[in-house]
């Protein structure tokens, strides 16, 4: 069960819970902005990060719970400095208790596709450049902290310096679209194989050639992956028509192929949500 369903669940229940939410970030740090977990007396579920910052929140979040009263402001962690966490960064945290408000803010978060971009090599960088651009809610994912420019991204882009890597596709939304663009051919399966078996992805492109492909399939295929599944992973990503090799080529030609399926898809959600609001 994902975390928005058993928020919403619980609260049906009127069963009392508090929302932990990243809200803010800086540097490097274990999750993004919009990562929320769920604390009740007796129990959680989801993660903000592990470690310190996780326990600390926790035991204010219970703290909160028994005394509704307390409503404790924003709090920025220095996660190497006050922490001891390797990461380094800071993180704002904001505590909330679950209502019909603060879900209804994180259902309108379906709005705006999530998109967990694996890999920060060339191609990677020249697509997460485009991606800025867009609409659209990015998680830029490697194992390489080096790997990622000096520059700073666009706001919507989350730079995620994890390891291992596909242990984040567990993280991921329903209907996220992924992209997988490492520099690994045993990385690029490892990951498409986490995809593949939760098997909720809007969209899965993968890297590389058509002999890629076929090897890709037959390996995932001999691990028990339903041919059904198979079908689904785009490979080679990109429309047809721009050759090019260059970074920027294979950028511009998987935008190309991503804009109208992302148009399609926010077109339909909203769709969606006045058809239940009629």
């Amino acid at each position: 069960m994902n975390l928005r369903t058993l928020a919403t669940e619980r609260l049906s229940r009127d069963e009392a819970t508090v929302v932990l939410e990243v809200v803010g970030t800086r540097g490097s740090v274990p999750r993004e902005a919009g990562t929320r977990m769920l604390v009740w007396t007796a129990g959680l579920a989801g993660t903000i990060g592990g470690g310190n910052l996780e326990w600390r929140a926790i035991e204010k979040a219970r703290a909160m719970l028994a005394d509704e009263t307390r409503r404790p402001d924003d709090e920025t962690f220095s996660l190497g400095a006050s922490l001891g966490q390797c990461c380094g960064g800071a993180v704002t945290l904001r505590y909330r208790m679950l209502d019909v408000a603060s879900l209804a803010a994180w259902n309108a978060e379906v709005l705006v596709p999530l998109l967990q971009v694996y890999g920060a090599g060339h191609v990677g960088r020249a697509v997460v450049h485009l991606l800025g651009t867009l609409d659209v809610r990015v998680q830029w994912i490697d194992e390489r902290k080096s790997e990622f420019p000096l520059e700073a991204s666009a706001p919507n882009i989350e730079r995620m310096c994890v390891e291992p890597v596909e242990a984040e596709v567990d993280h991921a939304l329903p209907d996220t679209w992924y992209l997988v663009l490492t520099h690994r051919h045993d990385l690029d399966l490892r990951i498409v194989e986490a995809i593949l078996r939760r098997g909720d992805f809007a969209f899965l492109g993968l890297i590389g050639s058509m002999t890629k492909r076929r090897r890709f399939t037959q390996l995932l295929r001999e691990r028990g992956i339903d041919e059904s599944m198979l079908e689904r992973i785009t490979c080679p990503i990109g429309v047809i028509g721009i050759d090019g090799k260059e970074p920027a080529h294979i950028a511009i030609a998987v935008a190309a192929q991503l804009v109208p399926l992302l148009e399609a898809r926010s077109a339909a959600a909203i769709a969606a949500l006045r058809s239940r609001s009629a």
